[in-house]
């Protein structure tokens, strides 16, 4: 059993679980540590999710709630939630009851074992098709990111120790992956099977979009691997016009005659053109980000909190 446990749930439109969640969290922290508190970050939610999150502060001392000025997504709420947790040990979980609270054991269990960051791994996830190849993608990405091959088995589900938090404290930027911040502070990570429900009311706030455009904005947030597919595509391109040009040379100097004008040599200027215009969408997408961070955009702007003994 640990001294303490910390929750942390982003919570965006979530009138609907976020009662029960609390209620299945209780009897699962009282019997895993001797202090516990549940951070409910509102996500700028458009629902009654905050009047809720009131209510179950009031209800529950050891519930706390945070409310954004906006929706700033996922990750930041949860860095937000994090930075405000006072325990030994964080748990992150999503607010739809597709992470069952009682599974909670498990990951703890796992990391008694002398891990610092354990992930719950479903047996099988309940998604649809499209959200399924989203996610793939998106840890196929967070693998790049991370540079470790526990990020396949990355999900929302998660528990770490408080201490790894202090690698990321002073991070600032609009564009944020808990996962990849989590490498800064350790590299002993580990996974374990846990049950994942079907969810019971919502929808999910996760779109295919939505799961793209997270790996797109890991991919230039945290990595240098689009400059270096760049640079990789660059130098194949100059080999296949060197190849043009010993074939242009050497058909001149055996056969006597030229290539046919206009078709090869659009082809070739196309081919080129087309490189240089992904190596420098590639350089600008870069760009932006520094704009961006320069720009001093907040991670997240808290609304109001509530009382917390």
């Amino acid at each position: 059993m640990f001294n303490s446990i910390s929750v942390i749930v982003p919570v965006y439109n979530g009138e609907l679980t976020v009662r029960q969640l609390v209620s299945r969290l209780e009897p699962v922290l009282a019997s895993q540590a001797s202090s516990y508190e549940v951070i409910l970050v509102n996500d700028g939610s458009q629902d009654k999710s905050w009047n809720i999150i009131c209510d179950l502060a009031v209800q529950y001392p050891w519930v706390c709630g945070i409310d954004m000025m906006r929706n700033f997504g996922q990750h930041n709420a949860l860095l937000c939630g994090i930075r405000a947790a006072r325990s030994e040990i964080i748990v992150t979980m999503d607010d739809d009851l597709q992470n069952p609270p009682e599974e909670i054991p498990k990951l703890l269990e796992k990391l008694a074992e002398g891990y610092d960051v354990i992930y719950g791994t479903p047996h099988k996830e309940q998604h649809g098709l499209w959200r399924d190849l989203a996610s793939q993608i998106t840890k196929m990405v967070l693998q790049g990111a991370m540079g470790a091959k526990i990020a396949r088995n990355a999900s929302a589900f998660r528990a770490f120790r408080t201490q790894v938090r202090d690698a990321f404290s002073n991070y600032q930027g609009p564009f944020v992956s808990i996962d990849v911040l989590l490498t800064w502070g350790t590299t002993r990570f580990a996974a374990t099977p846990v049950n994942h429900d079907p969810r019971r009311a919502g929808v999910s706030n996760y779109t295919f979009r939505k799961l793209i455009t997270h790996a797109l904005n890991m991919m230039t947030g945290f990595t240098t691997l689009p400059l270096q597919i760049a640079s990789i595509v660059g130098f194949g391109v100059t080999l296949f016009g060197i190849g043009v040009l010993f074939y242009v040379v050497g058909r001149y100097l055996i056969v006597g005659g030229s290539m046919p004008g206009f078709p090869f040599l659009a082809c070739i200027i196309a081919i080129f053109s087309g490189t240089q215009l992904f190596a420098l969408g590639i350089i600008g997408e870069y760009l932006a980000r520094m704009h961006f961070r320069m720009m001093d955009r907040p991670t997240y702007v808290v609304r109001s909190t509530t009382s917390q003994e």
